[in-house]
């Protein structure tokens, strides 16, 4: 099958535009539309290389200097093609956009797939590149997803390259930093919805609505907030606790731009929890304009294909092992296959009082180990 001339993106109509009201890439949707959690969205792993070595980044440990052949594009997309309810696909790595090959032979092809299917894209990048290479993406693509943890270059320089190996001075983080910037707002002004995510952490706790200015300054539509979870490459990080994680959102509440989306994600609040101050939070985050709190898509209505071997895993990061290859299965056969996993029935709750699919794995592994999301319910106010 050759993408580029039966799949023509120009050919499917307008799709609805992304806002709080339409977030795709939330479990919750298709949950309410089937009844049951469904494979609505598909990310793929396109490189295991990186100009960066960020030290909060959850993939390092699999970054590499040189890498092998992809599978074929064609084997991919005939399992894409099986997926019955897809709904979105994203792109990441590493840095997708580090060879100019893989942005012309997979991931341009991949997003005029999307196009031409009528579902949403999202490619995570650090946009630090030339912007040629993000400008023959720009056409075809939904969401650009950065991750924006700084308040200066300096910043960027100590956190973007903590586990470089080697030493990258300071002149050239910052050019790499203005890059950044100009990028984002180049891509936003192309039509983009540029996501500039900031991670909740021991760096960032503290000065969140700093971080939240300059997102807003570089012209990004949305502003995606996570509390950080120290696992693999990351997992030495200092951890804060989840007081502080609290007084972070409600300092960002506090000082937003009301006309940025802010989208929460991985919070380790519930509506079920017995601390009342956790409770008010989330009703704080419900009532606020331009505010969503997005369940974690992760095993829930989305899987990620390693592109190198065809391997699935239940995300790019997890601990847990690959459970098949689309070499042997459909990804719709192997998304009803993690649901069976003892892993996914211990977080498979959901609370439609509470718009609430569960906890994220690594979420009750640090925090509700020992708890069972299935017999607790939401106390509402």
């Amino acid at each position: 099958m050759n993408v580029l001339d039966t799949r023509n993106h120009s050919f499917h109509p307008a799709l609805s535009p992304l806002s709080p009201t339409n977030d795709p890439w939330d479990p919750i949707r298709s949950l309410r539309q089937y009844g049951r959690h469904r494979l609505t969205s598909v990310e793929m792993t396109v490189t295991n290389l990186c100009n960066m070595r960020c030290e909060h980044c959850a993939v390092g440990d699999s970054l590499v200097l040189a890498e092998p052949d992809k599978i074929p594009l064609a084997d991919m997309l005939r399992r894409l093609d099986e997926v019955e309810h897809l709904e979105t696909i994203s792109i990441t790595g590493g840095e997708p956009t580090f060879s100019g090959r893989t942005v012309s032979d997979y991931m341009v092809p991949l997003l005029q797939y999307a196009r031409s299917r009528g579902i949403r894209s999202q490619i995570n990048s650090n946009v630090t590149l030339p912007y040629s290479r993000y400008e023959q993406l720009a056409p075809y693509l939904d969401v650009m997803h950065i991750s924006f943890n700084y308040t200066s270059a300096e910043d960027f320089h100590a956190i973007g390259f903590a586990k470089s190996g080697h030493s990258v001075s300071l002149e050239a983080a910052s050019k790499l930093y203005d890059r950044m910037i100009d990028n984002a707002r180049r891509l936003s002004e192309a039509g983009v919805l540029v996501s500039a995510e900031s991670m909740i952490n021991y760096r960032t706790y503290d000065k969140i609505d700093e971080i939240h200015r300059l997102i807003v300054e570089m012209g990004c539509r949305r502003h995606e907030v996570h509390p950080m979870y120290p696992s693999s490459f990351a997992k030495d990080l200092p951890v804060i606790t989840k007081e502080q994680m609290r007084g972070a959102v409600e300092k960002l509440l506090d000082n937003r731009d009301k006309d940025v989306w802010m989208l929460f994600g991985t919070l380790p609040f519930y509506h079920c929890s017995d601390d009342a101050e956790e409770r008010a939070l989330l009703g704080r985050l419900a009532r606020e304009s331009n505010v969503t709190v997005r369940n974690d898509p992760d095993g829930r209505n989305r899987l990620n294909v390693n592109l190198f071997t065809g391997d699935v895993f239940v995300t790019d990061f997890s601990d847990v092992p690959a459970f098949g290859n689309i070499a042997e299965s459909g990804l719709d056969e192997l998304f009803n296959r993690w649901l069976d996993h003892p892993l996914a029935q211990g977080v498979n709750c959901h609370c439609p009082a509470a718009s609430c699919c569960g906890p994220n794995l690594l979420v009750k592994d640090m925090y509700y180990k020992d708890e069972n999301f299935l017999m607790r319910s939401a106390k509402l106010e």
